[in-house]
């Protein structure tokens, strides 16, 4: 039986009894409607209960973006460049040192495989054995290699087959450079002298380089005068002239008056700058009122040249002017013929050697001979003197010709 409840509410429903205690209300879960401007709610999918905590939202960064270049005539001063690395002293120095350095390695290489060889020194059966200090065979000969008719005539080097034919040699010279310190020796051969030459009997020293060239002249003067060549250098008639124009002449100071009456070449006494024709006359003149002893004096004029022409090459204002340097780096391999075993620093190492024939730091002298043709050398002073360089002793005053 269903009781009701019949009051003023005209017979409504009562209320439902309430659940028992201790067990949870059911509450119904708040929605919340999203705010204008914060984007998209947390709740769009699904509502969250009231009272946890909404997570926060941050939108993504805007890209990076380089800040504008400023106009270049906005009126501020231009940025300052950065600072350039300033070289010190030290360091300049040692990068022209390196410069330095390069170029002579590159002259010493240029020169080393440009000079011309010849197989000039070489053993044999009763050879000299090597004895003290360095000993140079130096020739000049009468080639006329390289040169044309009109240099030959300027040159006045007169007709090969008047002077017999092939090649002579006019300048026959050791040179002695000791291992203490005994001066260098500059010794002459002259041409004429009375040798025997192997294989050939007793003839003229200078035939010997005629009749089988450099290899029988450097044997004959081992044989003659019991020395040991080391090295060998020979300069030709164009050359020799060619070396003197690169470097401008060579400044000689003549005592008289020289004209010879077979070349026509005439030089006037005083100091004077000499050209490659000049100095060619005045190393090869002997038929001259100024050379009496005939090649006893252009053996004597032939050593001064040379001391004179190795002293300028030396210097300062030729190695430095760049007007005489590059000649005579571009001459001197056709003028110069070297052994096949010499190099270049051997040939730096004579002329460092001879550079004190003018101001007497070299001994320069003449085989000596019994007269004034010069074809006998006398035995006793010859001896002594080849003794002296063989055992680089000085050489005594009594056996220096001059």
């Amino acid at each position: 039986m269903v009781m009701t409840y019949r009051g003023d509410d005209g017979g409504r429903r009562m209320p439902p009894p309430r659940p028992p205690a201790g067990r949870p209300r059911d509450h119904q879960r708040a929605q919340m409607m999203p705010l204008p401007g914060r984007g998209r709610s947390p709740y769009d999918e699904r509502t969250r209960p009231m009272g946890t905590r909404e997570p926060e939202y941050a939108p993504p960064p805007p890209p990076r973006q380089d800040p504008p270049r400023r106009p270049v005539d906005d009126g501020y001063p231009p940025s300052r460049p950065p600072r350039r690395r300033r070289w010190s002293f030290g360091k300049v120095l040692g990068a022209l040192v390196l410069v330095f350095v390069v170029f002579l390695a590159g002259i010493w290489v240029y020169l080393e495989f440009s000079i011309k060889r010849v197989d000039a020194l070489a053993d044999y059966s009763g050879r000299p054995v090597a004895e003290s200090g360095t000993n140079w065979l130096i020739v000049g000969s009468d080639s006329r290699e390289g040169l044309t008719a009109e240099d030959e005539e300027r040159l006045a080097t007169g007709d090969v087959a008047a002077a017999g034919g092939g090649q002579r040699t006019d300048t026959i010279m050791v040179a002695h450079i000791p291992d203490n310190s005994t001066k260098p020796t500059l010794l002459s051969l002259p041409r004429d002298s009375q040798v025997s030459i192997p294989g050939h009997g007793k003839n003229k020293i200078n035939a010997a380089f005629s009749i089988g060239g450099p290899k029988l002249l450097a044997q004959t003067v081992e044989g003659a005068t019991g020395l040991h060549i080391d090295h060998y250098a020979e300069i030709g008639f164009g050359g020799f002239a060619k070396i003197v124009d690169a470097i401008g002449g060579v400044d000689m100071c003549i005592d008289k008056d020289m004209n010879d009456t077979m070349t026509g070449i005439s030089i006037k006494a005083g100091c004077q700058s000499l050209d490659g024709r000049s100095a060619l006359g005045f190393v090869r003149m002997r038929h001259s009122a100024a050379t009496p002893r005939s090649d006893l004096d252009r053996v004597a004029n032939q050593r001064k040249f040379i001391g004179a022409l190795v002293s300028q090459i030396a210097s300062p204002g030729t190695l430095l002017n760049p007007f005489d340097f590059f000649p005579l780096l571009s001459s001197a391999p056709d003028a110069l013929t070297m052994d096949s075993g010499d190099h270049v620093h051997n040939l730096a190492g004579l002329a460092m050697a001879m550079r004190g024939i003018s101001s007497g730091g070299v001994v320069t002298t003449t085989v000596p001979v019994t007269s004034g043709s010069a074809e006998n050398w006398d035995k006793a002073k010859s001896k002594q003197l080849f003794d002296a360089l063989k055992n680089d002793t000085a050489v005594p005053d009594s056996v220096i010709v001059n």
